[in-house]
């Protein structure tokens, strides 16, 4: 296995990665040498794995999924297979990692059988007082810190903890004068824990695509591709999150 410093690639660093070992394991699938070739895939899995956990975390904060009933492995073992079975579809690394997002997503999806959107608090974010704001972050924080986590993020060390900041949503530079007023206003911690708050509270598809842009740094043509739609689709979906994000600091902090 890679030292820690692996878990952080860049996703440039990844397909390099990715663009190294391919030849091999499609040679090892050749040769039917599954042992070998599991081995080899543990380098470029652990930035998935992690994307795995969190959509599994997710889905049982949700409630899509019922605690301890489903764990990453379950996902990761699949994935394995997944791979295996097909890795001689693919000519280059850029296809097999967008492949990868969009197979891990059809697993879990078919697992999830992902609901219509619950806009009921999309409809309401417009109105949500300061103590409402304080009253959510409480209960997240409850999920995050009690027994919803799951053990396995706390033993694997491919898992961190993502780290929400003001360039994931504040992207306009007519915009700056309103990151430097929050980034003066409030410490890190409390942004991360506010973006978490928010994020946990969106429908799925918003939080999937926010998470895929931001970062797995996948493009908005790769996640149509990935949550097999349209492009517009994808780009209004960012648009959304990103809107109800800034919405939400506006009605929890006084930023006028």
């Amino acid at each position: 296995m890679a030292n820690q410093t692996t878990y952080y690639k860049s996703r440039k660093e990844l397909q390099i990665s990715i663009k190294q070992i391919l030849p091999s394991l499609i040679k090892l699938k050749k040769e039917e040498n599954r042992i070998a070739f599991n081995q080899l895939l543990l380098e470029i899995l652990p930035e998935i794995r992690r994307y795995i956990i969190k959509r599994v975390r997710t889905a049982i904060q949700k409630g899509h999924f019922t605690k301890n009933k489903y764990i990453a492995n379950d996902f990761i073992d699949q994935l394995f297979i997944e791979i295996y079975d097909h890795i001689e579809d693919f000519s280059n690394e850029d296809e097999f990692y967008v492949w990868l997002y969009k197979k891990t997503n059809e697993l879990i999806d078919d697992v999830i059988v992902e609901e219509e959107f619950d806009d009921l608090f999309m409809k309401n974010i417009d109105d949500y007082s300061k103590n409402e704001w304080d009253q959510m972050q409480e209960k997240f924080t409850a999920q995050i810190d009690g027994d919803l986590i799951m053990k396995e993020e706390l033993n694997d060390i491919s898992y961190h903890k993502d780290t929400y900041k003001l360039d994931d949503v504040f992207i306009e530079n007519t915009e700056n004068a309103l990151v430097q007023k929050i980034d003066k206003a409030l410490h890190q911690e409390e942004v991360d824990r506010h973006i978490q708050v928010v994020f946990h509270n969106l429908p799925t598809p918003m939080q999937n695509v926010f998470e895929l842009f931001t970062k797995q740094h996948l493009t908005l043509a790769e996640i149509a591709e990935i949550r097999k739609t349209t492009i517009e689709e994808v780009q209004q979906l960012l648009h959304d999150a990103r809107r109800s994000l800034k919405l939400s600091f506006f009605n929890r902090y006084d930023l006028d």
